[in-house]
């Protein structure tokens, strides 16, 4: 269970600074960012994280993430 604050923390993502609720986990981040999980690769500080550690890996102040989107075509 995540347990959202009204604090906000700063994290890094792609690079950029980013101000996001404290207590959000890699799931939830990518529902506050918008974007599809099933589109995206993540990295949490330095570290692949698989899909299915997701919910357990809680996001801390001062994280940096990677996010990579794969984008369909041909």
């Amino acid at each position: 269970m995540v347990n959202h604050t009204t604090e906000t923390v700063e994290i890094r993502v792609n690079g950029e600074p980013v101000k996001v609720p404290g207590g959000l986990n890699i799931a939830t981040l990518l529902g506050h960012l918008g974007l599809a999980p099933e589109r995206v690769a993540v990295e949490l500080n330095r570290r692949i994280v698989r899909l299915p550690e997701w919910e357990a890996a809680e996001i801390q102040a001062g994280a940096e993430l990677e996010i990579v989107q794969f984008v369909g075509g041909g």
